[in-house]
């Protein structure tokens, strides 16, 4: 068991809980990340849009990530945390080998799961021939056929936006979609085509996409696939708090609610990155766990403040302990009597004298 009572405990070692915790490093914090070593994005060849990475692998940029917050004093430990309780002076987390770490706040970083539809093959090429987001893989399959998968009401958006990086899309409605007469239209207009029938299988040869094949009708070429996961928050160790996902207002997954500075209902608890954002990219999950890093530095100052405050002034302050020694010894209070001042203890006891029998 890990003895050592941190600052903040942050669980999830992906972008957002490593800048988080970086950003608790530089300010002179105690910080432990906990890391299960499942990132969501483990499958894809690089990380796009994030300024001075771009196309690096996943992998090498949580390496550096790491060596970052060590080099802040921070620590760094593999492990899955499974529930989480509070104490009297903050938080305990237990891990799923029963180690037991604590911390005075607790930050949540775990990220999310993308939920596949269950169709042959898909789940091999996912990361690979099958994306999901425009900004991360567009622009690698630029000008190819490029097949949208219908798996929600987010879906015919998804196929007018991967339209702006290639002129052949084909929507696959896939017994799903039943787009409204608006969308038909801005379909049409887009020259989106659109293919009617269940998906059976998602072909691939030698590991490269190849297309896709009706349940009942032919098989289709495509050189990429794109598909809207149902998005669910990681978020076992929150709701041991208390705290449960809602239903994203888009329909796009679960998700834990914070306020805009990463707080959640729970007070010292908080949450950044996938699991309270489904849609933040790899460099707003950065960006959120330094917002969220510096907001629990400045809670834990105001409580810090607020003790200096107690101790200053509060009921067993030194100025507080000087005037009660004033009042119950006065002058005597430091063991000396200087002769400036008497204690009158009242008028003297009378003697009464007993006649002898």
């Amino acid at each position: 068991m890990d003895t050592t009572r941190y600052d903040v405990v942050i669980v999830g070692g992906g972008a957002a809980g490593l800048s988080a915790a970086t950003t608790l490093g530089r300010a002179l914090r105690s910080v432990l990340v906990i890391d299960s070593g499942t990132p969501r994005n483990a499958a894809a060849a690089g990380v796009h849009g994030y300024l001075s990475r771009d196309g690096m692998n996943p992998r090498e940029l949580l390496t550096i990530g790491r060596s970052e917050v060590l080099s802040y004093g921070g620590t760094v430990i593999d492990g899955e945390a499974v529930s989480a309780q509070r104490t009297l002076d903050g938080f305990e987390v237990i891990l799923e080998d029963a180690r037991r770490v604590s911390g005075r706040r607790l930050l949540v970083t775990t990220g999310l799961t993308d939920e596949l539809p269950p169709i042959d093959g898909l789940r091999e090429q996912w990361g690979k021939g099958v994306v999901q987001c425009p900004y991360c893989h567009g622009w690698e399959i630029r000008g190819q056929r490029i097949g949208v998968l219908g798996t929600g009401p987010l879906s015919v958006h998804q196929a007018l936006l991967f339209r702006q990086w290639s002129r052949d899309i084909t929507f696959f409605l896939n017994d799903t979609v039943e787009p409204t007469d608006e969308e038909w239209e801005k379909l049409a207009a887009r020259s989106v085509t659109v293919v009617d029938g269940t998906v059976a299988s998602v072909d691939s040869l030698d590991g490269v996409l190849t297309g896709l094949t009706l349940r009942q009708g032919p098989s289709f070429d495509m050189r990429a696939l794109a598909v809207g996961t149902w998005m669910v928050a990681r978020s076992a160790l929150l709701e041991s708090l208390g705290l449960n996902p809602q239903v994203h207002p888009l329909g796009a997954g679960r998700f834990i609610e914070t306020d805009a500075m990463g707080a959640t209902a729970v007070g010292g608890v908080y949450a950044a990155g996938n699991v309270s954002n489904l849609t933040a990219q790899v460099i707003t999950a950065a960006a959120e766990g330094v917002m969220t890093g510096a907001r629990i530095n400045a809670d834990l100052i105001e409580e810090e403040t607020r003790w200096a405050v107690e101790g200053h002034f509060g009921p067993f302050s030194a100025a507080s302990e000087a005037a009660v020694s004033m009042i119950v010894l006065g002058h005597r209070r430091h063991g000396l009597d200087d002769g400036q001042k008497t204690i009158d203890m009242g008028p003297a006891p009378t003697v009464v004298e007993m006649e002898s029998a």
